[in-house]
């Protein structure tokens, strides 16, 4: 027996360093770093193939060429990628200082949906500015503005949350009734429930008192269901999702159809093009719904795959939340966190018929520019947060630039 090879196990097990490297670089300090730039790329052609076969049939019914949803998604990603690696960049100390100045920018923003010949929207709701040649949603910007906003107030006042004066104000009024008050004013009901899941989880991070963000959560609920009982059509969606027989051609229609595709496409799909349901049965198929159009053509293992590239997500965002020293950091992560990880399950509950039709896209997965590139942005500022975590720094400036990495590959393989 060769005393060399049967030493090696101890050996490894013996030297902590030795059985990190066994175990893989989950430890590494560049972790975060490359388990979120890879599940949100991933994420990301994953949405750009399920947009393409999920609008190609209505693009060319409406008279369009089949490439049409899909190039105009292609091109807001390429507009979020060099967002998304600008944020990346940016030194903590400088997204506090752009902190203040986006929230602003970002109210103003919105407030731009109220102005006659600007504002525009569909289904009741306003919540889109429409130009000749633009048009976008400013809700999507606010989200990143008020994220970046929570982190640096409430990591300056971290030492005095204790004291309701510091906890509540000026969070409440400046981060929670302005930028969700204007949403709600537009009608946009699921964008303020993400809003508020992204206060709380900002709240929660900086570890403001339970008591506090109870009272948060029974004023989010008090001012929600004047919003919903006064909105005919919000009720009718609620009574027919909680009423055991629902009318299956008018409230329950989107939701009986998105059932049909997820349970149609069985353990691995009738496969990538074969939807059944694009074909103008499912309304917003590439939208809101493409997660139905994932599992019946993908089957129950593109489904999972998409929850598990949404867990590695919420993953590589708690690591940088545990690890990472500054405060805003921390807190601004928890915010973009529930933004993001909370949409995408809010958007999966009404696909199953958990919860009632709301209204919100599945993040870098449906089709729609502002929520694309504002995504995109707020994953860039995680990025940054991440290259900036212990040891990350240094260990990203060792390793050799992809560039280099090919050139050594081209030289090996010509040697």
């Amino acid at each position: 027996m060769n005393p060399v090879v049967s030493a090696q196990p101890d050996a490894v097990a013996a030297d902590p360093a030795r059985r990190r490297s066994a175990l893989g670089h989950w430890n590494s300090a560049v972790t975060s770093y490359y388990v979120l730039a890879g599940s949100s790329a991933l994420l990301l052609v994953i949405g750009l193939v399920m947009v393409l076969s999920s609008s190609s049939v209505e693009s060319l019914q409406k008279g369009n060429s089949a490439y049409a949803v899909f190039l105009d998604q292609t091109k807001f990603a390429l507009i979020g990628l060099p967002l998304m690696l600008l944020a990346s960049r940016l030194p903590v100390r400088v997204l506090r200082k752009l902190a203040w100045p986006a929230l602003a920018a970002g109210v103003v923003f919105q407030m731009m949906v109220f102005v006659p010949g600007l504002g525009c929207g569909a289904g009741g709701n306003q919540n889109w500015v429409c130009l000749p040649g633009f048009s976008g949603q400013p809700s999507e910007a606010l989200k990143l503005a008020l994220a970046l906003w929570l982190g640096a107030v409430l990591a300056r006042k971290l030492p005095l949350l204790h004291r309701w004066q510091h906890a509540l104000v000026p969070v409440i009024p400046i981060g929670g009734i302005i930028p969700i008050g204007t949403v709600l004013l537009g009608q946009d009901l699921g964008t303020a429930m993400v809003l508020l899941l992204l206060l709380f989880g900002a709240m929660w991070i900086a570890a403001v008192p339970r008591r506090y963000l109870v009272t948060l959560i029974v004023g989010g609920v008090a001012a929600v269901i004047p919003l919903v009982t006064l909105g005919h059509n919000r009720v009718g969606r609620i009574r027919s999702w909680l009423s055991g027989s629902c009318d299956v051609q008018n409230e329950c229609y989107q939701t009986l159809h998105g059932g049909w595709g997820l349970a149609s496409g069985g353990w691995g799909g009738l496969g990538l093009g074969e939807s059944r349901e694009k074909w103008s049965y499912l309304p917003a198929a590439h939208n809101d719904f493409i997660f139905a159009i994932i599992g019946e053509e993908l089957g129950l293992i593109g489904t999972l795959l998409v929850l598990a590239l949404f867990a590695l997500l919420a993953f590589a965002m708690v690591r940088v939340i545990r690890r990472h020293p500054d405060p805003m950091a921390r807190i601004t992560t928890g915010a973009i966190l529930c933004w993001i990880v909370g949409q995408a399950m809010i958007n999966i509950a009404v696909v199953i018929g958990l919860l009632p039709v709301i209204g919100v896209p599945l993040p870098l997965v449906s089709a729609g520019g502002s929520a694309l590139i504002m995504t995109m942005a707020a994953i860039g500022v995680v990025l940054a947060f991440a290259r900036s975590e212990p040891g990350a720094a240094e260990a990203l400036a060792a390793r050799p630039s992809v560039v280099r990495r090919s050139l050594a590959v081209l030289g090996r393989a010509r040697g």
